[in-house]
């Protein structure tokens, strides 16, 4: 009978020295660690040449206008104007662990919507009118002369008492 190249198993073999079963003890919690620890989702590329708003199938044209809804091992899901990511979460609720992201109206970049700063703007057009932009802060919104006409706006109002899905940063 020809060999596999196994060896004959032996209790001894078997057993750890105290230091291996530490170090092994230590790599094991290190893996359940970071299985278990959440991350938070980051906010997703925008083509605005081929992305439909999720909420009115419209394009995702004017990046300084959209919003995104992000969770893991989920596609994101873009929107055109912050009122379609409402009128969305009113109509599907986020899944556990989705982070809601809104474009900075001055800059383009993305911004928690859990810390965004929202103005309305009358005279501000957006795809589906609800004259709704965001900034990262303060600074943001007084440096953008589009909001200077504008009137805050708290997240509850437009989100609801709960906020925007991944408030609890």
């Amino acid at each position: 009978m020809r060999s596999l190249g196994i060896s004959h198993f032996s209790p001894q073999s078997s057993v750890l020295s105290p230091q291996s079963g530490r170090a092994v003890g230590a790599v094991v919690a290190l893996v359940l660690s970071f299985a278990c620890g959440r991350t938070e989702p980051g906010p997703a590329s925008l083509d605005t040449k081929n992305e439909l708003c999720r909420f009115c199938r419209m394009p995702v044209s004017d990046a300084r206008l959209a919003a995104q809804l992000v969770a893991s091992g989920e596609e994101p899901k873009f929107f055109d104007d912050i009122g379609c990511l409402r009128d969305h979460l009113i109509q599907s609720p986020a899944v556990r662990g989705s982070v809601a992201y809104v474009a900075d109206h001055r800059t383009g970049a993305w911004t928690h919507a859990s810390q965004a700063v929202f103005s309305r703007c009358p005279a501000l057009e957006t795809p589906m009118s609800s004259h709704l932009v965001a900034h990262a802060n303060q600074a943001s919104r007084d440096a953008d002369p589009t909001a200077a006409g504008g009137a805050p706006v708290v997240p509850r109002e437009i989100f609801g008492p709960a906020g925007p899905p991944g408030g609890a940063r």
